[in-house]
């Protein structure tokens, strides 16, 4: 039988935000998570993507849900919206229908900030302007420069604009 995502107990309050040495506010374990665990969802109101789209000042807060909608979380959202960027996460996000819920990726301990892939999709080429408005501040070992979804053949391109500046 498959669980559905309602019927999985959420670890809400095994998490606070707090200042990230990464970037701005992040959001920190304060107890164990287990490997699977739902850790929080990610909330906000529905607004229309379009309301938002021609704005181009690099913030990552509006989580995609649809072709049309997108969660806008200034507006009744929750501590999930400072969720930092990895390249190397420890969580990830699962979308049931216009729900998205922040899962472990592994076990993670006290004291942890938590971090899931951005993986922003712009649906066309980027520029390098764009790659360097979505800098990615997470210093993994395979940290690719910028929190955009960037295609194999497009990474070591994207590695040198991070470089050069």
């Amino acid at each position: 039988m498959v669980k559905k995502v309602d019927d999985i107990q959420t670890s809400e309050n095994s998490v606070v935000a707090r200042r990230s040495p990464v970037h701005g506010t992040g959001v920190f374990a304060i107890k164990p998570i287990p490997k699977g665990a739902r850790i929080i969802e990610y909330k906000g109101r529905r607004v229309l993507w379009s309301d938002h789209k021609e704005k181009k000042n690099g913030h990552t807060e509006l989580f995609h849900i649809s072709a049309k909608y997108v969660l806008d979380p200034s507006r009744d959202g929750n501590d999930a919206r400072y969720i930092n960027h990895s390249c190397a996460p420890n969580c990830e996000t699962m979308q049931d229908g216009e729900r998205v819920f922040v899962f472990a990726l592994r076990n993670i301990k006290p004291g942890e900030e938590l971090f899931y892939d951005y993986g922003l999709v712009l649906g066309r080429c980027f520029t390098r302007e764009e790659a360097l408005l979505h800098r990615c501040r997470c210093g993994s070992r395979n940290c690719r420069g910028t929190m955009l979804a960037v295609p194999p053949s497009r990474r070591a391109q994207v590695l040198r604009w991070a470089a050069e500046t």
